[in-house]
Order: structure tokens, then sequence, then C-alpha cells
């Protein structure tokens, strides 16, 4: 929210905007048209960041409820160091972080 206010206040005083304005685009089609379109590229990143985030930071939530999962499982990895799982988990969670990222590149389009 605070990214996506953030946002919207800096592309307002962007001179599109008051481009828009000065031609007498109605404030609907300003919002919509304008300041949404162009205030969405970083809201997008932060949510596919953080969405990547979150699936590989299911180790601690794993852990602490004993839920069975990848997380818990590389622990147990960790714990026996038994690397093949271990590698197995990194290159996991790396395959869907970069996914993450890819899907966002291709929203932005």
């Amino acid at each position: 929210m605070r990214v996506t206010r953030v946002t919207v206040l800096d592309v307002m005083d962007m001179p599109f905007v008051r481009t828009a304005k000065a031609k007498g685009i109605r404030e609907k089609g300003i919002h919509i048209i304008h300041i949404l379109k162009n205030a969405l590229i970083p809201v997008i990143t932060v949510i596919g960041l953080e969405f990547g985030s979150y699936l590989n930071g299911a180790v601690l939530t794993e852990t602490i409820f004993g839920w069975d999962g990848i997380g818990r499982y590389a622990m147990e990895g960790i714990t026996k160091r038994d690397y093949p799982v271990i590698m197995g988990c990194v290159l996991i969670g790396t395959i869907v972080f970069v996914l993450m990222n890819l899907i966002v590149d291709i929203i932005y389009h």
C-alpha cells in the first residue's frame, strides 16, 4: 500500500499527467490510463520479488510448525549434512525465484 501510494503521488507530478489535464481528458481517464498504468510497474516488481521470497522463506515456518514441505526437507538435509538434498532445495528455490522474475517481466509488457 505504501509503495502504491508513493508511486501514484510521484506519477501525478509527471509532465504527461499535466499535459493530459491540459488536453481536457476526463479525470477518470487520466487516473486509469495515465496514472495507474505507470504506477503499477514498481508495485508489480515488489509483489513479484516478495512472492519469490515468501516461497523461499518457508523454511522457518515449516520448521517451527512441523509442516511437511521443501523448507523442512531442506532443514533436515542441513542438520544431517546431506549435500545433494541441500543442493536440490537451493536449486528449486532459485528456479522459483527466477520464474517469478520472468513472470514479472512478462507482466510488464
